[in-house]
């Protein structure tokens, strides 16, 4: 499951979208004209009522901060399970360490690969990087590998070619890869470059990947790789990444972080992920289901408003701008978008005319999905 931590707006069994709580948020909770809950439950969101498919929106504004501390690392999924803390959201850091005994990887979205020249390459992002986090996080989860992502920026077309046709600066590059990890003590890396090149030169960014993976191999280290739908959205269309590729790949590296969700558009409102294109993405992606185990679904923990404009979507999250007893604005609005019950046929989605957003029924339904296809999460 590809979780983006950094975007969660629902308090989860497996997550929670706001800062360590206080005792003084305990004394605040206690009255009853406060519309959020700001303690510790006792009980996970199962055992209050709140993995429905006709949650109400004045319910998420209740429950949204409350989690219940006693299950915070039960894990309830056998599987690999991968977390992204993303930039626009920074209390990802404080999920991940709360949380973190319901991970196997957590991926900080903090590190790009540039080129300068021949045999020229430098990771830049080195200054986001937490030291003390990262042993925070090891300490409360034993055995959790922290991978962070690596993302290919500034690439020219030129730059690909020069690289792809040549062993010498595939050397350089695996090298330098390598060198940074080791020296930031990573477990590893997820890889994102697949998207940002032209489909006659995949051969070449296959045989750089291997490479790739090879070295950090040699080094003990992981390697994954964020791979796009197998299925384009809104089409029966094979996206970029097919089972071909997927063959090649699978043999040498540890794990494909697979990007099913932002399936709706601004054009087409409706949920990020329904159920039957992720099921379609899997089954298209291994049809004999050799590799379904280094696959790791991906699942969104955010919203979409298509109201803005009918050319443009913003992400409903529950970021919180500043402290006091109103609802986020984000939730104020989810208020506004939602549908007194969820589309027909997209239960883990409550939709409306201008928006849709996750409940905490779809990420109980994905796991029952990832079980039933045999994939992580």
């Amino acid at each position: 499951m590809r979780v983006l931590l950094g975007t969660l707006w629902l308090a989860l069994a497996c997550g929670s979208v706001h800062a360590t709580l206080s005792k003084s948020d305990a004394k605040k909770a206690a009255s009853k004209t406060l519309l959020e809950k700001t303690q510790f439950s006792g009980k996970p969101v199962h055992e209050r009522g709140l993995v429905v498919t006709d949650l109400r929106a004045e319910d998420v504004v209740l429950e949204h901060r409350s989690y219940c501390s006693a299950k915070a690392h039960k894990r309830h999924f056998a599987g690999d399970i991968l977390g992204y803390v993303t930039p626009w959201n920074r209390h990802g850091y404080d999920v991940a360490k709360i949380f973190g005994g319901k991970f196997t990887h957590i991926a900080p979205v903090w590190l790009q690969l540039k080129r300068h020249g021949r045999e020229m390459f430098e990771v830049t992002g080195l200054d986001d990087v937490d030291q003390g986090w990262m042993r925070a996080v090891r300490k409360q989860a034993k055995g959790l590998r922290v991978v962070p992502r690596l993302r290919f920026e500034d690439w020219t077309y030129e730059d690909f070619q020069n690289v792809l046709d040549s062993e010498d600066e595939i050397e350089e590059l695996s090298r330098t890869v390598v060198q940074v990890a080791k020296s930031q003590h990573f477990d590893g890396l997820v890889v994102e470059v697949w998207n940002q090149l032209l489909i006659q030169k995949h051969a070449g960014l296959i045989h750089l990947l291997t490479h790739m993976a090879e070295a950090l191999h040699q080094a003990r280290l992981l390697a994954f790789l964020v791979i796009p739908p197998a299925v384009a959205p809104g089409t029966n269309k094979l996206g970029m990444f097919t089972h071909k590729e997927l063959e090649q790949l699978a043999p040498v590296l540890d794990g494909f972080s697979l990007m099913t969700y932002d399936y709706s558009t601004a054009q087409q409102a409706g949920p990020s992920a329904p159920l039957s294109w992720v099921r379609a993405c899997v089954q298209v992606l291994d049809p004999k289901s050799k590799w379904r185990s280094k696959i790791l679904l991906g699942l969104n923990f955010y919203g979409m408003d298509y109201s803005v404009s009918k050319d443009t979507r913003e992400p409903v999250i529950g970021a919180r701008p500043a402290a006091g007893p109103e609802p986020p604005p984000q939730l104020q609005k989810l208020l506004l978008l939602q549908h007194p019950r969820p589309t027909p046929g997209a239960p883990a989605h409550t939709t409306g005319p201008a928006g849709a957003a996750p409940t905490a029924q779809g990420p109980r339904s994905t796991c029952t999905q990832c079980r039933q296809l045999g994939v992580r999460q």
